[in-house]
């Protein structure tokens, strides 16, 4: 399937080159989710694992804010209505949105600004880099409105990339970190200004999609599978991923480059 055949209705979905940019697009309300952007994210994760010509992905929101989460009025308000049948379908559902960004093979490039909060939070968590700005607000704030912390597999992955008690600090009191906090923390990758974000995050993504694709995806799926894995396990896993790489004509072109003494142009097989 090609990229740019890829249609949606509530989110954005662009192609340029080989990379795709998701743009979460309701601005004047800070850029929510909605039961159907949730479901669309979930599906479009999905279909990129069969997407040949997008080498990475870009994700940002619209008009100076990531996303504000789960919108109030359109998912709240009717979650307090639901049996519990009907509250585990939609938990269900939303955590496939972050297992299918976990699973796609394409690099995935979070560019943050303003509001980070709730949902877009675990967005923003569930990507592979995250470049923001100073005035980005990241907050896991369902402690606010009286839920649990462990959503969308948060107490398992914000823990891998601040630290237990830093991630135990924010699931607990849902505080909001500020850019400079979160780069500290190692949250974010990158600060950026304002206008300059989706530029940089993009220039990484392209970065990304020129470079070995096939070994990038290998990359991806191994810090994904070991994070069940004992060290000798891990090791014996990568030895097994690495020989694969090793049979790629990607390989082969970067030694041949290099006999040449020229730069390699990887075309990810």
């Amino acid at each position: 399937m090609n990229g740019r055949d890829i249609k949606t209705a509530h989110v954005r979905w662009s192609v340029d080159e080989s990379v795709g940019t998701i743009t979460l697009d309701r601005p004047e309300r800070k850029n929510p989710l909605t039961f159907e952007s949730y479901a669309e994210l979930r599906d479009l994760f999905r279909t990129l694992m069969h997407v040949g010509d997008v080498k990475a992905v870009v994700l940002t929101g619209a008009a100076g804010n990531f996303s504000s989460g789960g919108d109030v009025h359109d998912i709240i308000g009717p979650l307090t209505k639901r049996d519990m049948s009907g509250l585990l379908e939609f938990t269900r559902m939303t955590g496939d949105v972050v297992k299918a960004m976990r699973l796609c093979p394409q690099p995935i490039v979070a560019a943050v600004d303003g509001v980070c909060a709730g949902a877009g939070a675990i967005l923003a968590m569930a990507s592979d880099l995250r470049f923001a700005t100073a005035r980005s607000k990241v907050a896991f704030l369902f402690v606010r409105v009286g839920l649990a912390g462990c959503d969308m597999g948060a107490c398992a992955i914000l823990p891998r990339i601040v630290g237990q008690g830093r991630a135990a600090e924010l699931l607990y009191t849902g505080r909001a970190l500020s850019g400079e906090e979160a780069e500290r923390w190692g949250f974010f990758n990158r600060l950026c200004e304002p206008d300059a974000v989706l530029s940089l995050a993009t220039e990484m993504a392209e970065s990304l999609a020129r470079g070995p694709s096939f070994a990038h995806a290998l990359t991806k799926r191994m810090m994904h599978l070991e994070w069940d894995m004992g060290l000798e396990q891990a090791i014996d896993a990568e030895a097994q991923a690495q020989a694969i790489a090793m049979q790629t004509r990607d390989f082969r072109r970067a030694y041949e480059a290099f006999v040449e003494k020229r730069k390699p142009v990887f075309e990810g097989n």
